[in-house]
């Protein structure tokens, strides 16, 4: 069955829904209408496994505006059916905000009739790089406002990969920039934004991990959480070639060589497969390997969603067959499968004179079957990936922000992971800056929607008429929960000697006497 998502002439959406398919509300359906409906530059972010890159097919597939996706890395750009931004935007590698240029009037057509922009994997754009998009469309766009008066639409979760700078580049982002994220950028402060997080969870269902995935996410996790994880170290624990665990590790070489022992262990002839290549298909977009070397018995990940819907990208299963032109794949979810070369298409958008229209056409393909080795694969072309099992191999060192979050939150249960090694609290890395900038962005966001004088006025109303609030609260450490408080006092409060404005009542989740920030309290509202 499907979601089918339509806009009926008067611009409202419509969503249409089987009983096997994604069920649309909440903040899904604020995006979407947001993203359709206003003119207005949204920031989505939402944690792993909450539909991010679900909410931007869906637009795409369904939207009247003129659209360009883009992304950070070819493949990221190809699994959106986009262009990277290098691409895109025509720029060199070494791309300077001074460097960018005013195009021809010939070809600027394109960037002027763009209605909205979407940024995928916002947390991999460096801040130079935004200002560069920036730069571009303020000269080849509609105005010489930011992003050229286009709709700007950035999806991601900055808690996953961070935007790689280089040794030798460190010292221009101390000079220049406060840090090399996104929202450290020029044009950034410019920007008015709305921000929708996504909090239904597609991919995990148990709650109590949830909470530890969340712990994980923001580094809050306390000695009691990191004990329970810690009861799925087993250093001995040696999956066998059949048992549908997947090693993620920190290296390529790493994850090279435990597939490539395993490989050998397997008796019978291998087969190699090369790639067909047409076109101008950058080495820097390949889904898959050039060369591809298999097995009867190999343990494969998938790689593409497939059109008959029999298995999406990071599906699991092992060789059964090799033929002359197909490959049979029994799935871990026990259906086998004939899997034929897939092939990916690169394309480029541009604008046709002839029909006024925005039209895109094909630039390069790649032919190769949509599979690679995984009995072992590295955390970073984990993400965006669901796994049953995974075994987490530490042992070379954790040296980038959020390769734990990555790494756990692949999993569906808690109970498909087993730790090589035990995490330590020095292994979970979290990049503050991230944190104090998406706690300070939301609270503005709040202010901007309710004042604290309204705040102050609809606690005094609860406290008279011996009702209860209902808040969404915001921890400065970006811990977000939902509580229902009896308040009993709203003013000035004191803690550690600093006076805040507050509300003091008794919290029923907790079941204790609590004392909140006004100015972190995100929502409220009266209720009985």
């Amino acid at each position: 069955m499907e979601c089918i998502i339509y806009l009926k002439d008067d611009g409202r959406l419509v969503f249409r829904l089987g009983p096997d398919s994604l069920k649309i509300e909440g903040n899904f359906r604020k995006a979407l209408e947001l993203m359709e409906n206003t003119d207005k530059n949204i920031f989505i972010t939402g944690k792993a496994g909450t539909g991010k890159s679900t909410l931007l097919m869906h637009f795409r597939s369904i939207t009247k505006k003129k659209v360009a996706a883009v992304a950070p890395t070819g493949v990221a750009a190809l699994n959106i059916r986009g262009q990277t931004i290098h691409s895109f935007f025509k720029f060199r590698p070494d791309i300077t905000v001074d460097a960018v240029q005013k195009l021809p009037a010939g070809r600027a057509g394109l960037y002027k009739r763009l209605d909205m922009i979407i940024i995928d994997e916002i947390s991999m754009v460096r801040a130079d790089l935004l200002d560069c998009i920036d730069r571009f469309m303020r000269l080849n766009g509609k105005s010489n406002k930011p992003f050229g008066g286009t709709q700007v639409v950035f999806i991601g979760d900055l808690y996953q990969l961070p935007p790689v700078v280089s040794s030798r580049e460190r010292e221009m982002f101390r000079k220049s920039y406060t840090s090399e994220y996104f929202f450290d950028s020029k044009v950034f402060g410019k920007l008015e934004l709305e921000f929708i997080e996504l909090d239904t969870y597609f991919r995990q269902t148990d709650s109590a991990f949830i909470d530890l995935l969340n712990s994980i996410r923001n580094n809050s996790i306390t000695d009691q959480q990191l004990d329970e994880l810690n009861r799925r170290c087993d250093p001995s624990f040696t999956p066998g070639i059949n048992e549908g665990y997947v090693v993620l590790v920190t290296k390529n070489d790493l994850a090279d060589s435990i597939n490539m022992e395993n490989l050998s262990k397997l008796p019978g002839k291998a087969y190699s497969f090369s790639a067909d290549t047409y076109g101008k298909f950058d080495k820097n977009y390949l889904p898959a390997d050039e060369t591809i070397t298999l097995k009867v018995g190999a343990q494969v990940m998938l790689v593409n969603n497939d059109p008959k819907k029999r298995w999406v990208n990071g599906s699991i299963g092992y060789i059964t067959g090799i033929q002359k032109d197909f490959i049979r794949v029994r799935l871990s979810a026990g259906l086998t499968v004939d899997v034929e070369p897939y092939t990916w298409e690169l394309t480029r958008l541009f604008y046709d004179d002839s029909t006024k229209k925005l039209q895109s056409e094909v630039v390069g393909s790649f032919t190769q079957y949509p599979m690679m080795l995984a009995w072992a694969i590295t955390i970073h072309k984990s993400q965006g990936k669901t796994f049953d099992k995974i075994l987490l191999d530490t042992r070379s060192g954790v040296f980038a922000n959020g390769q734990i979050y990555v790494a756990l939150s692949r999993c569906r249960t808690i109970e498909g992971i087993v730790l090589k090694k035990r995490i330590e609290k020095k292994d979970i890395r979290t990049d503050w800056r991230v944190v104090r900038f998406l706690t300070n962005f939301q609270y503005a966001k709040s202010r901007e929607n309710i004042s604290i004088e309204k705040r102050t006025e609809l606690i005094n109303e609860a406290i008279n008429n011996g009702k209860k609030v209902e808040i969404v609260y915001l921890k400065a450490n970006d811990e977000k929960s939902i509580r229902v408080v009896s308040p009993e006092l709203v003013g000035t409060l004191e803690y550690q000697g600093r006076k805040y404005l507050g509300m003091r009542g008794f919290d029923s989740k907790d079941s204790a006497q609590r004392s909140f920030r006004l100015d972190r309290i995100l929502e409220i509202r009266i209720v009985n």
